[in-house]
Parts: structure tokens; C-alpha cells; sequence
């Protein structure tokens, strides 16, 4: 109950001052029926005008809130406020507080019941409200400890400011001098906050907890014993009152009388206990509340005096200074952003075409000429016999390394060694502009995929580049682009490069130009020799250029199917064959391979000198680089003392067949000893009635030289196995002429014996003379036989 409130019922009360006590007593103990001396108040003791109008709110607490409203007016009780009915402060003199009556204790009455129901719902509220405002007092309490430590823990970052390592902008002295500044003004305000909390602590919260976990504790408990007393009282005087009036029994009477006694003290001393503790809390309730509040303003006043003599003027000027330079910052940042936001403009503008993953190529040309280059490439991961995996990494070089850095490294790792590697287009799982790159010794090789066309290329032209070594000159780009255009004056139509070479030509020998389609360029140094042939010494005019490997399964080829025999058969490289029928290659002797790329065939006009292949060479290369073909097909070439087979690495089907007696010429370039070639003779070509000679151009891994030398001794071999073949067959047929001769010796021997015989038996007859002509008969004939075989024998010996 507030204080306003219990001043408009002592009002109320007392309106009627002018008459007596007696006569209010009697007008409101009449309609309840209850006895003056029920309701007589000692010192201290409520009036009945309270008393009645304390129980009517009770009994209607509806129509009691209206009629205390009523009955004070607009009262209100705040600090600083005042009462509406008398016009003076609310707190200028505390007004009287109502009480319950202790001396009514022992008669325990209903008024007096009903009137401490009012007390304990009171309390109830009380206690309600006074957990609430603990709860706000607690949560100010708990922010101005946060706020002490946070301010505290701010001041402390500050003064470590000096001792970050920031990548960018750390070692900037002004602002770490500045920091330092703050950070003691903060450390000052951190020990007031300190302070603040202190004294909320012991001012605010200490009165308010006491009031909470005592007073409000002590209520409860008096409440609770109270209820037990009473509860035993009752049934004490319910047994007293059950005792028989016929047959007494003194001891029970006695031991009844004795629990009476004993129940209603302890009821009563418990009621009185509990009514004073009542009495005490209307005065401990505004205690509670006024004492924490002032505790808190005085913590507050004492706050801001310390603040106030701690930002003095000179802090003030410190502070007008750091703001004239937050708007120095500020002013630059927005001219800094300002110029951010046009450049990126211009960038959206002037990358709009670049945002297609393949631009036009018209708009963006190829730039051949460089030695570095960087951005995303996917880089092909096998992770089994027939699975692999696509990984994104951005490749960069560095002199003659490839380097990959994924995403969120620090830095980059070595990819692959580039120098004097090699690098050509492939198709790669039915991906596009996919490019393989092999190392110089060929034991390590990479399949890489660009995101455009114009990537695609610009990556194989660079690593050509650094292949070549380019990038270790002077000026890289300068020399790359020297490079490229010798090799496009180099590859020029045929009448140009004729005439080049009409000044070899003895005088009065002229040519008519004849048009070839094809193209050339340079390969680095030709042979001396080569400049006393003429163009058309060494190849065919109008000849055109196989850049991909056809099979005369696929394609009937002149002067090929007659040469090459049986192709797209599988076949074992190593002499096994799943067939039923033997291979030719199982009884050879050389079995050796390796791993080349087709670059190129065409037909030549000679076969007799190593110049052929050079020049072809130079030719097929130059035309790769002027009209862009850079893939090249990979195949096992393997060399057996019977021909050359190119087989495919995955199906092992054998795309072509070179007869060994056909390859009349073979060499290596002089310089790149990857390039190798040979010179193939076949029947037909252009015309049938003549033999024609196509040159065959590869790329192996540094083994040029090698296979030179195993086709050289798989000739050899060949060679000698002939001889030793037709020497086989020679000593076969002296043979099979001795055993005839023997035959016939042993013929004429069994004549002779016959003869004989025949004399031995004629001479020892002993018969008539008819016996002895029949004898004679006999002989003749044999003899006639005898003289036939003979000539028989003497024809065959001279045969023989």
C-alpha cells in the first residue's frame, strides 16, 4: 500500500474529527456485529475506520480499488513529487502506517483474520514487486561491471597497438602515439567505472538483497509456523471440546486441558511474532526501496564529479584535434572511393567482352610472342586404369618452370621443368582445348585444359617459347617475335621460294613457276648441301601435306596398300599373337619400342641423301606453326628386322605397316635430336609404271637418334639373314644333288652284280643248244636293258 494511499485513509478516517471516538466506534462495529471492546486499539493499534475499511477491500478488492481512488483523489507518492489534496512534497513527513492490532492476538477474532489476509496479500505484492526491481538493480549492476571490465580491456588493446604486426600500415608512429594517448584517458575512465561498481555494490544492491533474502525470508517462515500453531490449536480445542461430561476422566481431562494450553501459547506467541513482523514490514518496504535509490544517485554524483575532474581542457583540445583529423580521413576515403567506383566502371565497361568464356578472336587476336603468362587451367588427375579427375589451378611460369598454386596457398609449387620440353594439342575425354605438355626426357608429361580458344593457343605459343629458351635473352618478346616472323617469311608460296632460288641455278636455266599449295618454314640451320639442290630435286611439286596418320583401312592410299600390307589388325608389340595364324614378327630376332608423335608425311622427289629429310622436316614444321595445327598423334613405333608398325597405345591396332626393304633412307635433325624421319620407296604414286618416295616425319622423346640406329641395325640384321638364307637353300640343293648321285651309283652297282650273275649262270649251263639259244635270247634282252639304263644315268648325271 502506498504512502499517499494509507494519508487518504487516515483522511477519510478522520473527517469526522468532531465527534467523539466512542460514537465512530459504535457506527462501524454495528452493521458487523462486533463488540466495542473486540476492536478496542491500544498505543500503536489500528482504528476501526481503517480496520472496516481495510476488510471491505478485502471483501470486494474491485470495488475497494475504486473506492480508494475515489477516496484519495489523485494522489500521487514519488520522489520529488506532491500530494494532489494537500499540495505539499509527498515525502516531507512520513505518514502514519497502518498496523495490526497485537492485543488482539489471543482472541483471534475473524476481523482480525480477515485483516491479516489484507497484511499477507500485501506482503505477497511486496515481495512481487521487490524481486522485479531486484532484477532491473541487478541488471545495472551487471552492465556497469561489464562496462568497467570492456573499458578496461579496451584501454589495454590500445597500449598494444604498438606491438601488432599489421601486413599493412602498422609501423605508422602517429597513430600509435595517438592510441597511447586515448588509452590512458580510457584507463582513467576504466578506474571510475571501477569505482561506480564498487559503490553499487555497498549502496544499491547490498540494502535490497538484505531486504529480499531476510525480511521477505522471515515473512514466509513466521507465515509457515504461524499455520502449524494454528492448525494445532484447533485440533486441540476440537479434543477439549469432545470430552465426555458423564464420565470424566481426570488424567485425560488433564492431559486435554495441558495440549490446550500448550497449543494456544504457542499460538499466540507465534500470531504476535508474525503480526510484528507485518507491522515492521510497511516500515522495511520503503526503507528497501528508498535506500538502494539513493545509494545509487550518490554513486552516479560521485561518478561524474571524478569524470568531470578528469576531462579537463586540455583533453577537450586533444579531442577537437583528433576530430579535425577523422574528417581529414573521412574526406580522403570518399575522394579514394569516389575514384574506386569510376575505375571500376571503366573495368566493367572495357571487361564486358571478356566475361564469354571464348571471346571472338577477331576482337582479341593471339599474341604469339610471349614468354610468361598466368591464369586457370584444369589439370587433368588420373585416379585409376580408366577414371581420372579435373582439378582447377592457376599456372603461372617463371623462367623456365611451370609452377600451379591452388586456391587459398601462399604460394606456388612446381608443376613441370619446361625447358626444351614439348607441347602439342590432344583430345582429351571429350573436352576442348586440351594441350599436352612432355618433358625433355619424357618421363613425365601433364594434359592441361585452357578455357578458350585464344588461351588454348597463347599457352602452347609460350611454352614453345620458354621451351626454346627464348626467355633468357635480353628482350624476351623482341626475340620471340624475330623468331616467328623468319618462320613466316620463311613459309611462302612455291613461285617465291623458287625464286629464292633461281640465283643457284646456272645461267641461262630458267624454270616457269609451277603453284604448290602447300607451306614451309624454317627449322633452325639447314645442311650446306642443301644449297646446291633445287627446290624440285628434293620435293615433288604440288604435293600436299599429311598431318594425321590414315590408316589404308580407312583410306585407300596410292602406293600404300600395295606397300604397307594388312593394317587395322590388333597386334602385340611384343611378338604374341592371339590369332591362330603365326605373325611374321614372332620369329624376329629385334624387337624393340618406343613412343613417337606423327608430325607429318609428303612425297620427295629423291632418297639418296639425308637432306631429303631435313628439308621435309623443315617444311611440315614451318607449316604447323603458320596454320596453327598443333595436335599430333601418338603411337608405339615398333622395329622388328621385318618392317616398322605404328600401333595405336590403346587399342594396340596397328594403324600402319612399313616394310623394312622399302625404308631406304633414315636421319635425325642435326640440332633437335627429338626429330627423326624416314624415307619410304613404294610402287605406284602418280604415276604406276614408276616407284615414288614419301617422307615420313616424327617426334620422340630425345630417342631419335635411337630409333635411327635400331632401324639401322634391324637392316643389318635383315641383311645378314638373307645371306645366311640364300646360303641355307644353296647347301639344301648340294645336298639333295649328292643323295641323287648316290642313288644312282647304288642302281649301277645293283646292275653289275645282275650281270653277273647272269654270265656265272650261262657259263655253268650244261644244256642243248635250243636251251643255249633261248639262253642267248634271254641275254640280249637284258643286255638291250642294261644298255637303256645306262644312257638314262649318264643324261642325269650331266643334268646334275
Amino acid at each position: 500500500m502506498s504512502a499517499c494511499s494509507h494519508l487518504s485513509v487516515e483522511r477519510a478516517v478522520g473527517k469526522g474529527s468532531s465527534r467523539s471516538a466512542p460514537q465512530r466506534d459504535r457506527r462501524l462495529s454495528e452493521p458487523m456485529g462486533v463488540p466495542e471492546a473486540g476492536l478496542t486499539g491500544l498505543g500503536g493499534g489500528i482504528s476501526r475506520a481503517a480496520a472496516a475499511e481495510l476488510l471491505a477491500r478485502a471483501a470486494a478488492p474491485a470495488r475497494g480499488r475504486a473506492g480508494s481512488a475515489a477516496a484519495g483523489g489523485a494522489v500521487r507518492g514519488a520522489v520529488g513529487g506532491c500530494c494532489v489534496s494537500c499540495r505539499r512534497p509527498a515525502f516531507a513527513k512520513m505518514p502514519g502506517i497502518d498496523k495490526l492490532p497485537i492485543e488482539e492476538t489471543l482472541e483471534d477474532s475473524p476481523q482480525t483474520r480477515s485483516l491479516l489476509g489484507v497484511f499477507e496479500e500485501d506482503a505477497t505484492a511486496i515481495s512481487n514487486y521487490m524481486n522485479q526491481l531486484y532484477q532491473a538493480m541487478h541488471r545495472i549492476y551487471d552492465a556497469q561491471n561489464e562496462l568497467s571490465a570492456a573499458t578496461h580491456l579496451t584501454s589495454k588493446l590500445l597500449k598494444e597497438y604498438e606491438k601488432q604486426r599489421f601486413p599493412l600500415g602498422g609501423d605508422d608512429e602517429v597513430m600509435s602515439s595517438t592510441l597511447q594517448q586515448f588509452s590512458k584517458v580510457i584507463d582513467e575512465l576504466s578506474s571510475c567505472h571501477a569505482v561506480l561498481s564498487t559503490q553499487l555494490a555497498d549502496a544499491m544492491m547490498f540494502p535490497i538483497s538484505q531486504f529480499k533474502e531476510r525480511d521477505l525470508k522471515e515473512i514466509l517462515t513466521l507465515k509457515e509456523v504461524f499455520q502449524i500453531a494454528s492448525n494445532d490449536h484447533d485440533a486441540a480445542i476440537n479434543r477439549y471440546s469432545r470430552l465426555s461430561k458423564k464420565r470424566e476422566n481426570d488424567k485425560v481431562k488433564y492431559e486435554v486441558t495441558e495440549d490446550v494450553y500448550t497449543s494456544r501459547k504457542k499460538q499466540h506467541q507465534t500470531m504476535m511474532h508474525y503480526f510484528c513482523a507485518l507491522n515492521t514490514l510497511q516500515y522495511k518496504k520503503k526503507i528497501a526501496l528508498l535506500e538502494p535509490l539513493l545509494g545509487y544517485m550518490q554513486a552516479q554524483i560521485s561518478f561524474f564529479k571524478m569524470g568531470s575532474e578528469n576531462l579537463n581542457g586540455q583533453l577537450e583540445e586533444f579531442l577537437a584535434n583528433i576530430g579535425t583529423s577523422v574528417q581529414n580521413v573521412r574526406r580522403e576515403m570518399d575522394g579514394d572511393v569516389e575514384n574506386m567506383q569510376q575505375t571500376i566502371e571503366d573495368l566493367e565497361v572495357a571487361s564486358d567482352p571478356l566475361y564469354v568464356p571464348d571471346p571472338d578472336p577477331t576482337k582479341f587476336p593471339v599474341n604469339r610472342n610471349l614468354t610468361r603468362k598466368a591464369g586457370y587451367l584444369n589439370a587433368r588427375n588420373k585416379t585409376g586404369l580408366v577414371s581420372s579427375t579435373w582439378d582447377r589451378q592457376f599456372y603461372f611460369t617463371q623462367g623456365g618452370n611451370l609452377m600451379s598454386q591452388a586456391r587459398g596457398d601462399v604460394a606456388g609449387g612446381l608443376a613441370m621443368d619446361i625447358d626444351n620440353c614439348s607441347v602439342m594439342a590432344v583430345d582429351c575425354e571429350d573436352r576442348r582445348y586440351c594441350f599436352q605438355i612432355t618433358s625433355f626426357d619424357g618421363k613425365k608429361s601433364s594434359i592441361l585444359q585452357a578455357e578458350s580458344k585464344k588461351d588454348h593457343e597463347e599457352w602452347i605459343c609460350t611454352i614453345n617459347n620458354i621451351s626454346k629458351q627464348i626467355y633468357l635473352s635480353e628482350n624476351p618478346e623482341e626475340t620471340a617475335a624475330r623468331v616467328n616472323q623468319s618462320a613466316l617469311e620463311a613459309v611462302t608460296p612455291s613461285p617465291s621460294f623458287q625464286q629464292r632460288h633461281e640465283s643457284l641455278r646456272p645461267a641461262g636455266q630458267s624454270r616457269p613457276p609451277t603453284a604448290r599449295t602447300s607451306s614451309s618454314g624454317s627449322l633452325g640451320s639447314e645442311s650446306t648441301n642443301l644449297a646446291s639442290l633445287s627446290l624440285d630435286s628434293l620435293v615433288a611439286p604440288d604435293t600436299p601435306i599429311q598431318f594425321d596418320i590414315i590408316s589404308p583401312v580407312c583410306e585407300d592410299q596410292p602406293g600404300q596398300t600395295k606397300a604397307f600390307g594388312q593394317g587395322g589388325r590388333r597386334t602385340n608389340p611384343f611378338g604374341e599373337s592371339g590369332g591362330s595364324t603365326k605373325s611374321e614378327t614372332e620369329d624376329s630376332i629385334l624387337h624393340q619400342l618406343f613412343i613417337v608423335r606423327f608430325l607429318g608425311s609428303m612425297e620427295v622427289k629423291s632418297d639418296d641423301h639425308p637432306d631429303v629429310v631435313y628439308e621435309t622436316m623443315r617444311q611440315i614444321l614451318a607449316a604447323r606453326a603458320i596454320h596453327n595445327i598443333f595436335r599430333m598423334t601418338e603411337s608405339h613405333l615398333l622395329v622388328t628386322c621385318d618392317c616398322l608398325k605404328l600401333i595405336d597405345p590403346q587399342t594396340q591396332v596397328t594403324r600402319l605397316t612399313f616394310p623394312l626393304p622399302c625404308v631406304v633412307l633414315y636421319a635425325t635433325h642435326q640440332e633437335n635430336k627429338r626429330l627423326f624421319g624416314f624415307v619410304l620407296r613404294t610402287a605406284g604414286g602418280r604415276s604406276e609404271s614408276s616407284l615414288s618416295s614419301i617422307c615420313y616425319i616424327f617426334e620422340s622423346n630425345n630417342e631419335g637418334e635411337k630409333i635411327c640406329d635400331s632401324v639401322g641395325l634391324a637392316k643389318q640384321i635383315a641383311l645378314h639373314a638373307e645371306l645366311d638364307r640364300r646360303a641355307s637353300e644353296k647347301q639344301k640343293e648340294i645336298e639333295r644333288v649328292k643323295e641323287k648321285q648316290q642313288k644312282e651309283l647304288s642302281k649301277q652297282k645293283q646292275i653289275e652284280k645282275d650281270l653277273e650273275e647272269q654270265s656265272r649262270l650261262i657259263a655253268a649251263s650244261s644244256r642243248p643248244n635250243q636251251a643255249g639259244s633261248e639262253c642267248q635270247l634271254v641275254l640280249s634282252s637284258s643286255q638291250s636293258e642294261e644298255s637303256d639304263l645306262g644312257e638314262e644315268g649318264k643324261k642325269r648325271e650331266s643334268e646334275a
